[in-house]
């Protein structure tokens, strides 16, 4: 199963290969491969979520949702394909009387080469093999490498030869899509590394994010590493809204906390309210709430011990205190909620404090009056989302703290929890570093397309040498600028 580095270089030729080759099909040849793909996963069979369930213990049903998300992300990129969304494309017209005369200009956008994608162990689906990594990838025109993740190699192989049977059935060459399987960091490097390789798609560690994105730097010809790294996702409870629902929001908050044992890069793990007796309130009411949810088993041994090793490390910081955890035994394997408090001060002087566990752990960040709130909210390092529970009130007092927080983020919320990330156009998931390694795009929705697209203007060129979606009879009927008017008239 390992594939070795004279195997991984025949690959990348054959990667490289299609790529020559796909720049000559067609958009609508490209839509037709995705649907094709989605039909594929769409029919494997209970094996899928067997296997997936064995390597990853996760719940049949959260697989079964899973499942629905990933042929959907499929489906709706190769829509917003068909619509010409991730194109953009632009058209000025010559203008001869004008002094000096102005030239015919069109622009589009064009496939970066051959992308290298490492997927994600806590979604063996949406996140991984056959996902939205993958199926941006390949819209965008784009062959992939996949790297199988060690945490799930069965499922990603069943995943794998789905993609496969759905490049052969639509004529594209064998390269469009490779997998590939290796546990060193040895073969890692030497893929992200390698000139074939155009770009990189990554979803897991900050550790591991940052180590791919200074292999790219180093590159003779750096590449773009897009990484999304996680964050702790903090959740500002304002004072109105406290002192009206404190009960409710712990009950929601503890759900949000433990779902799927805290196992999200979404995960609100930061709490940050001003001291007050409905402060009191909420940390009772989440005691309640904490410790009578039972404990579940990790993805794998190793999360469960790192999982372990955070919540020791950070609830032995100085000024830590410990307010709730399961009463339930926690059995090897397992991760079982934990809850503890801190006051704003000691956070603001320790930044241990902000590192991410990756499970349901929580830090209530308690501060004497809003000022401090700011002060944290200062403090804090680029997230992929933040939440404000509060009410219009609280919003209308409190400009200078939602103007801080959105230089903080990629997704801010009001009332609501982050733990779900609907993949949809107007979604951003990615934020300020560290939580991506570039703010400017996201791993989910269409315009995760962009990622692996590069703008190319044509000037004067003649109509019939143009790409399809730069002709004047605009024969893939998309919206485009043309001399800054959006349309889809022809010219």
């Amino acid at each position: 199963m390992t594939t070795s580095k004279e195997q991984l270089e025949a690959i990348l030729q054959k990667s490289l290969e299609a790529f020559v080759i796909i720049k000559k099909h067609s958009i609508q040849q490209r839509v037709a491969l995705m649907r094709t793909i989605a039909d594929e996963i769409e029919a494997i069979g209970p094996e899928l979520i067997a296997t997936a369930k064995a390597e990853s213990n996760l719940p049949e049903a959260r697989l079964t949702g899973e499942k629905a998300r990933t042929i959907f992300q499929w489906r709706s990129y190769a829509d917003a394909l068909e619509k010409g969304a991730p194109l953009d494309a632009s058209i000025d017209t010559a203008n001869a009387e004008r002094t000096p005369p102005k030239p015919d200009i069109r622009k589009t956008s064009i496939a970066l080469g051959p992308v290298a994608v490492f997927g994600a162990s806590n979604f063996p689906f949406a996140f991984s093999t056959a996902g939205g990594d993958t199926a941006s990838a390949i819209a965008a025109g784009c062959p992939v490498v996949v790297k199988a993740h060690p945490g799930h190699p069965e499922t990603s192989w069943i995943m794998a030869e789905a993609i496969a049977r759905g490049v052969k059935k639509s004529g594209f060459p064998e390269g469009t899509f490779s997998h590939v399987y290796f546990e060193t960091n040895e073969e890692s490097q030497f893929l992200v590394s390698h000139p074939i390789i155009k770009a990189v798609g990554f979803t897991g560690s900050y550790r591991a994010g940052t180590a791919l994105a200074e292999i790219s730097a180093k590159r003779p010809d750096p590449i773009p590493v897009f990484a999304e790294m996680g964050s702790v996702n903090p959740v500002f409870l304002l004072p109105n809204k406290l002192e009206a629902s404190a009960a409710e929001l712990a009950k929601q908050y503890a759900g949000s906390l433990t779902l799927g044992v805290g196992q999200f890069c979404t995960n609100p793990g930061i709490v940050i309210a001003v001291e007050s007796p409905a402060l009191e309130t909420f940390e009772n009411a989440l005691e309640e709430e904490i410790i009578k949810i039972a404990p579940s088993h990790m993805l794998h041994a190793g999360i469960a011990e790192s999982y372990e090793k955070g919540c020791k490390k950070l609830t032995t910081q100085p000024g830590v205190e410990i307010l709730a955890v399961t009463e339930t035994e926690v059995l090897e394997g397992q991760g079982g909620a934990t809850v503890a408090t801190v006051s704003a001060q000691t956070f603001l002087n320790n930044d241990a404090l902000q590192e991410e566990v990756f499970g349901p752990f929580a830090l209530i960040i308690k501060c004497e009056n809003i000022d401090e709130v700011i002060s944290v909210g200062g403090k804090l390092h680029g997230q992929l989302t933040a939440t404000l529970l509060a009410t219009n009130e609280d919003l209308a007092e409190n400009e200078e703290l939602i103007g801080l927080v959105t230089d903080k983020c990629g997704r801010i919320l009001f009332n609501n929890f982050p733990t779900g990330v609907e993949v949809c156009k107007s979604m951003h998931h990615g934020g300020p570093f560290p939580s991506s390694s570039n703010s400017q795009f996201t791993s989910v929705g269409s315009d995760a397309i962009k990622r692996f697209v590069r703008p190319m203007s044509f000037q004067n060129w003649p109509d019939e040498f143009l790409p399809e979606e730069l002709r004047n009879a605009n024969p893939l009927g998309i919206w485009r600028t043309v001399n800054n008017e959006l349309t889809k008239e022809a010219l």
